[in-house]
């Protein structure tokens, strides 16, 4: 599965958003996804269409614009 990652990531009611940069700090492998940042949070999760990412107890989706 290939997806573009780059985008801003809601929760359904937008009140969590991550904003997936080109630069950011990530690896992709298959549909699952381990990013981190410079604080050094870690996190993973997986892509399960190309608009919705599992993390941890929450779902994201991508932001309609």
């Amino acid at each position: 599965m290939i997806i573009n990652i780059i985008d801003m990531w809601v929760t359904a009611d937008s009140y969590i958003r991550q904003e997936l940069l080109p630069n950011g700090h990530y690896e992709i492998k298959g549909a699952h996804i381990e990013y981190w940042d410079d604080t050094g949070f870690t996190a993973d999760g997986d892509f399960t269409d190309d608009n919705t990412l599992a993390h941890g107890d929450y779902i994201f989706y991508r932001e309609i614009k």
